[in-house]
């Protein structure tokens, strides 16, 4: 099983990845839904790690002097990915976090951990971008920071969506930017791999359920 694959699996048993009758932020009515806040574990913390790290050795060797996680939800994500980037792969990047509210005592700022410099290139660790205001945040925030380059965006699922524009929130972001973005799954990948799969001895993903993500994701989904 490829790393994609369990991460998938892990994710139903984690109870974030769910199906049924969802309504998102932007009212849209969805089958499925991910809610990265349902985990709570140390042992949920360093898996989840490790498949960001796969994710961030796979796609980018090297060409990272640092990890950047949006507050709130980034922030653990950096964490462990760092930490299982140096135990699984020996890569001991610094990572970062910024304060939603700036600090104005002792040494003051808005920024945790590393202290990017200019000429880094920093990769930014989220959970999953829907209309991609918080990546849009964290790029104008560093503007008062450094003179960094964005080398990527990881995520763990591409929701394959529309944002603004015909095309999906992820590649409005690779054409704003010029930034490169990875998510460790899409929601193809995990309807092909789920669909009529049992985890646990339960089929979460049957041909009805398959039918009504085809049908949202013919409506909202990215085009081209």
């Amino acid at each position: 099983m490829t790393y994609q694959e369990e991460f998938i699996t892990f994710m139903v048993r984690s109870g974030v990845l769910t199906f049924g009758d969802f309504t998102t932020k932007s009212g849209r009515r969805t089958p499925y839904f991910i809610n990265t806040g349902n985990y709570r574990t140390g042992a949920q913390a360093a898996k989840l790690g490790d498949y960001y790290a796969a994710c961030i050795q796979q796609n980018l060797p090297d060409g990272a002097d640092c990890l950047f996680g949006p507050a709130y939800k980034g922030i653990p994500l950096a964490v462990s990915a760092a930490a299982s980037l140096y135990r699984n792969y020996g890569r001991d990047l610094p990572y970062c976090f910024n304060r939603k509210e700036a600090k104005d005592h002792g040494e003051g700022g808005c920024m945790v951990g590393y202290k990017p410099q200019d000429g880094d290139k920093l990769v930014i660790v989220e959970d999953v971008v829907t209309a991609g205001t918080a990546v849009r945040e964290s790029i104008e925030l560093f503007k008062h920071v450094a003179d960094v380059k964005m080398r990527a965006l990881i995520v763990s699922v591409d929701r394959m969506e529309r944002g603004t524009r015909d095309c999906s929130t992820l590649d409005e972001l690779r054409e704003d930017y010029g930034i490169a973005v990875y998510p460790i799954v899409t929601v193809r990948e995990i309807l092909s791999f789920l669909h009529n799969r049992p985890v646990d001895g339960k089929i979460v993903i049957d041909d009805a359920v398959k039918a009504r993500m085809e049908a949202y994701l013919e409506q909202y989904g990215a085009r081209g």
